[in-house]
């Protein structure tokens, strides 16, 4: 599968402009939105996601109609990113490109934080964004699973709970963050 072939990759693609100009709009609203929710959750001002964008905030309501469009776009775009990085790392040993992986999901998931509460369980977006994302990480977990580099008494789903649940906590630093992210794969990792 590739990240175009994702569930989530038809929903974006029929968002997104076609016309280079407009394209290149979009892209930096994504950006600068992704930037703003992260720095000031979701409660980010979205003239200062336009200012940051460079554009004017007619240009971003005429590609995110609502608040909602833009959180939706956002993490859309944030899971497609994890899908290439799925990609990306699929030839690498399967510790490796599994640790490589979640190294992303965690970062994803500061960004999935600011947006979540915008988001409903059972949006087509957010239905087709979960299906992306296993789609992408399980079979990095299944195969350092049957490689013996990850335990096989917990499946992929219990693997991105603990994922997120460090990831919900305040940490001091990125660095802090990382070291009992390693903390905890270790425990994932299949006893050698």
């Amino acid at each position: 599968m590739t990240a175009q072939s994702f569930p989530v990759s038809e929903i974006v693609a029929s968002r997104r402009p076609h016309r280079k100009d407009a394209a290149r709009n979009y892209d930096a609203l994504l950006t600068a939105a992704r930037e703003a929710f992260t720095e000031h959750g979701a409660e980010a001002s979205l003239e200062d996601v336009a200012r940051r964008a460079g554009v004017g905030i007619g240009t971003l309501y005429r590609n995110f109609p609502t608040r909602r469009h833009l959180f939706e776009s956002v993490y859309a775009d944030e899971v497609i990113a994890l899908c290439r990085v799925a990609e990306e790392v699929a030839e690498l040993e399967p510790w490796e490109a599994l640790t490589t992986w979640l190294d992303r999901f965690a970062d994803y998931m500061v960004t999935k934080r600011a947006v979540r509460e915008a988001l409903n369980d059972e949006s087509e977006i957010f239905t087709a964004c979960r299906e992306s994302m296993y789609a992408a990480g399980g079979p990095l977990f299944e195969r350092a699973q049957r490689a013996g580099a990850a335990r096989t008494d917990m499946d992929f789903v219990d693997l991105l709970r603990m994922v997120a649940g460090i990831t919900a906590t305040a940490f001091d630093d990125d660095a802090q963050r990382d070291r009992v992210l390693a903390v905890a794969l270790d425990g994932v990792r299949a006893s050698r």
